[in-house]
């Protein structure tokens, strides 16, 4: 048995404090999940479950809120995880996992997160709010994000020039693109606000916030939702736009350079399908640092002329536990032949990647 994707959208990505500050998780979730089904031609009855990604929220399962705020049935429970930034493809492997054992017919995943209405956490006896959760079990192994991506780009030889060379790309690129079509209108939006004219002048200038890691070869803090919808082969058979869903894997690497994981779930996934990166028409890699993609390109031996050819995170912004389903929407839009894989790195060493054929 087969799963399959039959639509794929998501809210414009807005930095923290923006646009979409006032907006809950629920906010954010429920009008994606709706413009999923019209586009679908389905009902609200016809949802099995949905399963949703968040990370920095407060809990109390905002998959079920979603699910209610958009009006599905009060049968759909609603499954929330937290594998922080691979969450959002989880959800979609979780998904296929559900169809292919018969267990659901449709499945609405992908992630929601809002940073800028992330809570305030306390460590027990601190007196400050923590700005990083442990990621390992080892403080003296559990490094700031920034400080982990500039030691693994010193390890590989990834020059800040070449960074920001990364980073003015994106941005060029998205701006040159119309990403419309994937994007549901939402607080008088609909276009991603972050992308602009970045120079080499410009990122030459940026604060550094650990070696050769700077404020314009980082993504920003974002607020945003995506969603897919994972379906089995009967209701399939009536969509007019189908991507297959070849297989995926989540797997750990070393907790403390977490950057390098997908390289691992990437080579896994394609050898699981019988492919190699040269047989890939698409990839979609995430950017949270722009040494941690170069280094993930580099090392599933991707070409970097399919990879994100409509920018990425770094023009966009990383609204963590939805910046995965953000790559899968992006994946399901663009690969219109062929197979397409989308990759993501999380802290504490996860590596994620998910394999599509149109």
């Amino acid at each position: 048995m087969n799963a399959f994707i039959i639509g794929g959208r998501r809210t414009a990505v807005v930095p923290r404090g923006g646009a979409f500050r006032a907006l809950s998780v629920e906010g954010l979730g429920a009008p994606v999940v709706a413009a999923l089904l019209a586009d679908a031609g389905l009902t609200p009855e016809d949802v099995d479950e949905v399963i949703l990604s968040n990370a920095i929220g407060p809990g109390g399962n905002p998959a079920r809120r979603v699910a209610l705020v958009a009006g599905l049935p009060e049968r759909v429970a609603g499954l929330t995880l937290d594998r922080q930034c691979a969450g959002g493809l989880d959800a979609l492997l979780l998904a296929r996992a559900m169809v292919v054992a018969g267990l659901a017919d449709v499945v609405v995943a992908g992630g929601v997160e809002s940073y800028s209405q992330a809570p305030e956490r306390l460590m027990p006896g601190a007196e400050a709010p923590y700005v990083q959760a442990p990621f390992t079990p080892w403080p003296e192994r559990d490094p700031d994000m920034g400080v982990a991506a500039d030691a693994l780009g010193k390890r590989l030889g990834i020059s800040r020039d070449r960074a920001d060379r990364w980073a003015v790309e994106s941005h060029h690129k998205a701006l040159a693109s119309d990403l419309a079509g994937e994007i549901v209108p939402l607080g008088g939006l609909a276009k991603d606000v972050f992308a602009r004219d970045l120079t080499m002048a410009v990122a030459a200038r940026a604060p550094v916030l650990a070696g050769a890691v700077t404020a314009a070869n980082t993504a920003v803090a974002a607020d945003g939702a995506a969603f897919v919808l994972v379906v089995s082969e009967r209701v399939a058979a009536r969509a007019p736009r189908v991507c297959r869903i070849v297989g995926g894997v989540t797997r750990g690497g070393v907790p403390w350079e977490p950057g390098l994981a997908p390289v691992a779930a990437i080579g896994e996934a394609l050898a699981a399908c019988g492919l190699r990166p040269g047989d890939l028409a698409v990839a979609e890699v995430m950017e949270a640092y722009a040494v941690q993609a170069i280094a993930c390109v580099d090392g599933a031996g991707l070409d970097p002329a399919r990879v994100n050819m409509k920018g990425g995170a770094l023009a966009r912004g990383h609204p963590i536990g939805a910046s995965g389903a953000v790559l899968a929407v992006r994946l399901f839009h663009d690969l219109r032949q062929g197979a397409g894989v989308a990759a993501i790195a999380s802290a504490g060493g996860i590596g994620a990647a998910l394999v599509l054929d149109a």
